[in-house]
């Protein structure tokens, strides 16, 4: 639901304040998915959790849906259904990993999406790649290294969950450039929802097992922070410029580092500061480079 950049900013400091208070709330917001899917870990199957929470997302959201009505005037209707499933996978892979490695380092690795956009571009949209971009792509892959350590003695598995994570979050944001210059976004956000839960549901009754009381109750208030936080992005990216508020979400590393300390008692290493520290630079770097000339008539 991310506007054009071109989006002009309306108002002044005040307006900007307070889209910047949106998407810090949002970031807050996300941090804490982690923490629940945490929480939730070896009680519940991440097929039964990704299953809830989309199940009380669309819930939560629906009388937006509704509201808007129209969803049959979409001219996609295959693509939803993949853009789901894609959607879905990248949900599990996160889960596997916030419920086995440490929620900072997790954290670190799915900020690479962006880079991992980045290049899709570049092979599959015909973007250029400059030298200011191909050194961004080094820089973070070098700082997703760093935060890995494959090879050392502290090397975790799990963490390659978060980078197949990352991985299909950008090519799911790849499908979504092309879908959006034919689609409104809302109807995208309803029809991601929508074809969702039933695939979650496939999957979350090979394993069933009925969760318990508390372990319902955090996965509806996981759906209800979910239907939150997409609703003060999308109320802050039509108040301010998209370029302004997306680094911002950065601060969901420093957040996620406090609750993972207070809730489950971990604390941050350097490596995962220096790989963080990296991986945010690069996607800076990537995000204000121009790029260099496109080659083709498509667009981002």
């Amino acid at each position: 639901m991310i506007p054009s950049d071109s989006l002009p900013i309306p108002g002044g400091r005040r307006v900007l304040w307070a889209a910047a208070g949106m998407m810090f709330a949002a970031t807050v917001l996300n941090a804490c998915d982690g923490v629940i899917v945490r929480l939730l870990a070896g009680e519940v199957h991440p097929f039964v959790i990704a299953f809830f929470r989309a199940a009380f997302g669309l819930g939560f959201l629906l009388p937006w849906i509704l509201r808007r009505g129209d969803l049959l005037a979409s001219p996609y209707r295959g693509m939803h259904i993949l853009r789901a499933a894609l959607k879905l996978a990248s949900l599990l892979a996160l889960f596997v990993a916030f419920a086995n490695a440490p929620l900072s380092d997790v954290t670190a690795i799915s900020f690479t999406a962006p880079l991992f956009l980045m290049l899709g571009a570049c092979l599959f949209l015909g973007e250029g790649l400059s030298v200011v971009r191909v050194a961004s792509v080094v820089t973070g892959f070098a700082g997703m290294l760093i935060i890995l350590r494959p090879g050392a003695a502290g090397y975790d598995v799990a963490l390659l969950f978060a980078l197949v994570g990352a991985v299909l979050t950008a090519t799911i944001q790849l499908i979504l450039k092309g879908m959006s210059g034919r689609d409104r976004p809302d109807r995208l956000v309803a029809w991601n929802l929508i074809a969702m839960v039933p695939l979650a549901l496939i999957l979350a009754l090979s394993v069933w097992q009925t969760p318990s009381p508390r372990a319902l109750a955090l996965m509806a208030v996981q759906g209800a922070l979910g239907a939150a936080s997409q609703a003060l992005v999308t109320r802050a990216l039509s108040m301010a410029d998209a370029s302004f508020l997306a680094p911002l979400d950065f601060l969901r590393l420093p957040v996620i580092a406090v609750m993972a300390f207070i809730f489950f008692g971990e604390v941050s290493g350097p490596a995962t500061w220096i790989g963080a520290g990296a991986i945010v630079l690069a996607v800076l770097l990537g995000a204000f480079s121009k790029g260099g000339k496109k080659q083709g008539s498509q667009r981002l």
